[in-house]
């Protein structure tokens, strides 16, 4: 449905010329969705598709450590969308300290999604509201290092931002003006909290999104802030019980139709076509996760399989691989003390690990080697290659 501009635009000048900002309409849209058979369809269908997420990442073994490498693969692939180039092994190697193959402010911005996304979790679990005070803590954490540093981490905008374009006046797109920035989030956060009406938890996930990015409050920061927000909203509702859903998998793919389908919604007011998309994003992403989880799950039980006929080898080989599943990149002093065996017992046992081709030694050295759990690592991979 068209429904015509959502908002206003108002004339400011910046740097000496006439620009028009776009001020959008307090959500939820006026006229309401019209919700047809197949729009209706694809919304429970992507409910159902998260249900099964949710399920898998709470109820199967090891589930705390596919949340672990699920943040990770949000981080990196939110970041990627933002011109990053990091990689998934890059940040693993960042997180042991270690030097990645990439500029270090790169893996430090995909570090800081990580710890942006488990303190905006910690919070909302500590019976904080999803708020603009909690935003600008969430925004705090990620860029308060790397290239966002200078971009106020914590503090809404105090001057005009633009997207695309060298300035203002050739701008693609020219969020609020100053003024209006917290009049416009102010509304945002009533929508939020179910003023002036409840809004579904999936519905509002998608509604939000596009505001977010429509107000873009913040000087750097709010694409991966915006997406972040997606997976927050569906955890402090209790569609999902843990961040398991990396949706950028999605819009990385689609990056072109995912920016048109934002500028349409401002312009003619077709939310339906951005919600169809939403939910293909949500149900294509959860699915590809499901499958994920299998697979890695299917993996490491193959590979434990292959470690019995050792003898007395056989516990040692046992806790070195359970290690490499939680930390799919590791060196041998690291295993010595995380799983609390002799230094001789974890090389021999990464050694025969190595010999059956479970394990690469990935640096070439003889001291300080790096042993790389690599079949997990390349599947967890798919989908983050560099574009």
């Amino acid at each position: 449905m068209e429904r015509g501009l959502q908002g206003e635009y108002r004339t400011i000048s910046t740097k000496d010329e006439p620009v028009r900002a776009f001020i959008p309409a307090p959500l939820p849209p006026v006229p309401p969705i019209d919700w047809s058979a197949e729009l209706r369809g694809k919304f429970d269908q992507a409910l159902l598709s998260l249900g099964r997420l949710d399920s898998i990442s709470t109820f199967l073994p090891e589930a705390s450590i596919f949340l672990y490498m699920c943040v990770r693969k949000e981080a990196v692939l939110s970041s990627m969308i933002e011109g990053t180039q990091s990689s998934l092994s890059d940040l693993l190697l960042f997180e042991m300290d270690q030097v990645p193959g990439v500029p270090l402010d790169d893996v430090r911005e995909v570090s800081n999604y990580v710890a942006a996304l488990d303190f905006g979790m910690k919070q909302l679990s500590d019976g904080f509201p999803l708020s603009l005070r909690l935003m600008k803590g969430i925004h705090r954490i990620l860029l308060k290092d790397g290239r966002g540093k200078h971009g106020t981490p914590g503090e809404f905008r105090r001057s005009q931002n633009w997207i695309g374009g060298t300035r203002p006046g050739n701008a693609v797109f020219v969020p609020p003006p100053v003024d209006l920035v917290n009049p416009c989030l102010y509304a945002f956060e009533d929508f939020l909290h179910d003023k002036p009406g409840y809004t579904p938890p999936l519905l509002k996930a998608a509604l939000a999104h596009v505001q977010f990015e429509t107000i873009h409050p913040f000087l750097d920061g709010n694409g991966r802030l915006g997406r972040l927000l997606i997976t927050l909203m569906l955890c402090e509702q209790k569609i999902l019980q843990k961040p398991v859903l990396y949706l950028s998998l999605y819009l990385k793919a689609n990056r072109k139709r995912y920016y048109e389908l934002l500028n349409d919604v401002r312009l003619t007011g077709d939310w339906e076509a951005w919600l169809s998309f939403f939910c293909e994003a949500v149900i294509k992403t959860s699915d590809q996760a499901v499958d994920t989880a299998k697979r890695l799950f299917m993996l490491t039980d193959q590979d434990r399989e292959k470690l019995h006929g050792f003898g007395r080898a056989t516990a040692s080989m046992l806790k070195v691989h359970q290690a490499l599943v939680e930390r799919p990149l590791i060196t041998s002093a690291a295993l010595v003390k995380k799983i609390g065996i002799m230094p001789n017992t974890v090389n021999k046992a990464l050694s025969e690990l190595t010999s059956l081709g479970i394990l690469k030694e990935i640096t070439g050295k003889k001291r300080n080697r790096i042993y790389s759990y690599w079949k997990y690592i390349d599947i967890l991979n798919e989908g983050t290659e560099l574009p």
